[in-house]
């Protein structure tokens, strides 16, 4: 992904050179004047610019009022709690409900992942990205995923891959929306919102069961060797 809007990122970068370049010719009484003096002072710019490129990586971008100008795109770091629902049919004929389901986002400046978790599975990313166009008025995050359901449920919910896009809604983010499709002829929609920037490894307590579960729980058990409409 493109990690800079690169010319005012420049622009930043040539005016806190100059300023250290005045502030090192200060402290060490040098004339501006004079040539081969400013010369020795590049050293000192050089390690000043690589102090700064190194704590603007990473710290400086997660600041909010860099998006949009030096950074193209938004700090999704944390938990964003929500429900899949999903086209797929069981056995019975039947299309379940809303899926309770999380995503915890691990960003830094230079990558990311992503792992979506339900009741029944967890699905890691390998593919992650933004299609960030504001002439387009385009703001979304991509990812190809691996989903991996649980040893018990293996026989009716296989191993598959799949994509998910998220349209980013909000400045700041406050919502994901959009839709998956996976390898397995299965798709659905998401909807997700920020809970929390810790980054949960299983579902929160106050969120509702799985709809599968609930549905074995009642005593209607889903056929087995059947795909699931997991993600």
């Amino acid at each position: 992904m493109r990690n800079l809007n690169i010319k005012p990122f420049l622009y930043f970068l040539a005016g806190f050179s100059v300023i250290v370049l005045f502030v090192a010719a200060l402290v060490q009484d040098v004339d501006l004047g004079n040539f081969l003096d400013m010369v020795r002072l590049i050293p000192i710019v050089a390690m000043a610019d690589v102090i700064a490129y190194f704590v603007f990586t990473r710290w400086v971008w997660r600041w909010r009022r860099l998006e949009g100008c030096l950074i193209p795109f938004p700090n999704l770091n944390g938990t964003w709690q929500g429900h899949i629902q999903t086209n797929w049919i069981d056995a019975e004929g039947e299309t379940p409900g809303p899926i309770p389901a999380i995503l915890t986002i691990k960003q830094s400046f230079g990558r990311m992942s992503c792992v979506m978790r339900t009741g029944e599975t967890e699905s890691h990313s390998y593919v992650e990205g933004f299609r960030i166009d504001s002439d387009a008025q385009v703001r979304c995050l991509c990812c190809s995923y691996t989903s991996r359901p649980k040893a018990a449920l293996r026989e009716r919910s296989t191993s598959h891959d799949g994509t998910i896009l998220l349209k980013i809604i909000g400045k700041p983010v406050f919502k994901l929306e959009g839709e998956y499709w996976t390898q397995r002829q299965t798709m659905g929609t998401v909807t997700l919102a920020f809970r929390t920037r810790e980054l949960l490894d299983d579902l929160p307590a106050d969120l509702p069961p799985h709809p599968m579960t609930v549905k074995s729980e009642s005593g209607r058990a889903p056929q087995e060797k059947r795909s699931s409409q997991e993600d």
